[in-house]
């Protein structure tokens, strides 16, 4: 993992919150601490020079800085009020944008919500005018957070083999196929990811392969590791089956991709000049 990732993965998701409807967002005195800000005076500044940004490209400031006063504790339990902000995320481009780019942090947090920025842009396209990388992205991404949702639900059903369980679904979709036959027959490396070597057909069907394993697993209450696997194979074999009687082609004739996304990935972030982004990333869907 490179060092944006690395801080990211420490910093600026962690202070991230969401809401009760779904929002996300980002305090502006957690932010100050994230860049190294020491004086929330100063701070202040880049917050009205990033709000007139925000007025100059025609956003609404009110919407993406929502100001607020709060409580916060002092020495020998004295409390005193304080402003505050929630930031879109939108709004903490804007501020890292406007920061002082000779802090480390801030050179960092400019890339970082470049990047996640661009990202939001792109989901707001449809779906059919994306690039084939852009699909990737996406697609990639929304498995990822539909694998974390099938490995609690297999996890409630008494599953501990969590190898087996994914296998089960592969072999049924796959032909026979087990995530290291698959990994194999790609031409990868060891223990390289086989779904950033996908293409977005073939990602959009191990999607919808894990999207109903899922619903299964919990619509049935499913319980036992063995019962569990058998599932996951019913639903790799149904998704299969469906592929061929809709005459599309079935996962394992499909092309893989000249290159894997981490590859994109590294390529397009050595792109990144001044913390602005050009690189397409989708690498995961917003709350998705």
């Amino acid at each position: 993992m490179n060092e944006l990732e690395l801080y990211r993965e420490s910093v600026f998701e962690e202070i991230r919150h969401v809401d009760e409807e779904g929002i996300e967002f980002w305090y502006a005195r957690e932010l100050a601490k994230a860049l190294k800000y020491t004086e929330w005076r100063k701070f202040e500044g880049v917050i009205e020079k990033a709000k007139i940004a925000c007025e100059g490209s025609l956003n609404k400031v009110e919407y993406h800085f929502v100001g607020f006063a709060k409580m916060i504790n002092l020495a020998k339990g004295a409390k005193r009020k304080v402003q505050d902000y929630k930031l879109s995320r939108y709004a903490c481009y804007l501020i890292v944008q406007n920061a002082d780019s000779r802090k480390k942090e801030v050179a960092l947090g400019q890339t970082y919500f470049a990047i996640q920025t661009r990202k939001q842009e792109i989901l707001e396209k449809n779906y059919e005018d994306l690039t084939e990388t852009e699909k990737r992205f996406y697609k990639r991404e929304k498995i990822r957070r539909k694998n974390l949702a099938l490995n609690k639900a297999a996890r409630d059903a008494g599953v501990k083999n969590f190898d087996k369980f994914h296998n089960a679904g592969y072999r049924w979709l796959y032909n026979g196929e087990t995530a290291n036959d698959i990994a194999k027959r790609k031409g990868l490396r060891y223990r390289e990811d086989i779904l950033d070597n996908m293409g977005s057909d073939e990602l959009a069907a191990n999607e919808f392969r894990i999207s109903l394993t899922s619903q299964k697993l919990k619509n049935e209450n499913i319980q036992g590791e063995a019962n569990a696997n058998h599932a996951h194979y019913e639903v790799g074999s149904i998704v299969r089956q469906a592929i061929i009687e809709a005459g599309g082609t079935v996962p394992e004739k499909l092309p893989t991709p000249i290159k894997s996304l981490k590859e994109i990935k590294k390529e397009e972030l050595k792109k990144i000049d001044g913390g602005m982004c050009v690189v397409f990333l989708i690498f995961y869907a917003k709350n998705a």
